[in-house]
């Protein structure tokens, strides 16, 4: 199947931006310049976990 690929409304024409496209079980992730050459795919509950440490205002502990 191929990816639909979304952005968010946030981001303004030719600004350099990320993309998803989501499935059941995955979530894709790529940037604007060329979608196709490098995704990356996690899961929904990564995801997730991924945008609630960017809404942070501090930087993530390291594991």
């Amino acid at each position: 199947m191929t990816p639909r690929w979304q952005k968010s409304s946030y981001c303004s024409e030719g600004a350099s931006c990320v993309h998803i496209s989501t499935g059941p079980a995955t979530i894709h992730i790529t940037e604007s310049a060329d979608p196709a050459q490098a995704t990356l795919t996690t899961t929904p509950s990564s995801f997730r976990a991924l945008l609630h440490v960017l809404k942070l205002d501090e930087e993530p502990a390291r594991v």
